[in-house]
């Protein structure tokens, strides 16, 4: 399969859209992630917060369970924003997107494609060292 050609005007649109639907009533920082997916796709995720702030559903990890349920696949270009403006994944979120991407995903930082290997240099294999 070819790589699909990557509309980041697109993917910046559907990240948009997909923050207007955030529930965020602690932090009101409202995010929303957008993805290209190997077969021509675009997905979307937004967060969702609770009162424990640590349980919170990041933007990438709604967007990743939305891959899966649409059928999978690998991504090749992350948009994501929070509150209108451009934000770069949380770490727990590029380990995510690594093992969804790999190292050549493309993640858009302050306007620019940048590789995931280089947004995370030293990530965790793809699959676990603890599945047999």
């Amino acid at each position: 399969m070819a790589t699909p050609k990557i509309d980041w005007d697109a993917l910046r649109s559907a990240a948009r859209e997909a923050q207007s639907h955030a529930y965020a009533p602690y932090s009101n920082f409202r995010v929303g992630a957008a993805a290209l997916v190997d077969d021509g796709r675009i997905i979307a995720g937004c967060n969702v917060e609770n009162a424990s702030y640590g349980m919170t559903l990041c933007a990438e990890c709604a967007m990743i369970g939305a891959l899966h349920m649409g059928g999978g696949g690998r991504l090749v270009a992350v948009v994501c924003f929070g509150n209108d403006n451009a934000v770069t994944p949380c770490g727990r979120c590029r380990q995510l997107l690594w093992e969804h991407g790999g190292p050549n995903l493309l993640l858009e930082v302050n306007g620019e494609p940048r590789p995931m290997s280089e947004m995370l240099p030293v990530a965790f294999p793809e699959h676990s060292v603890f599945e047999n």
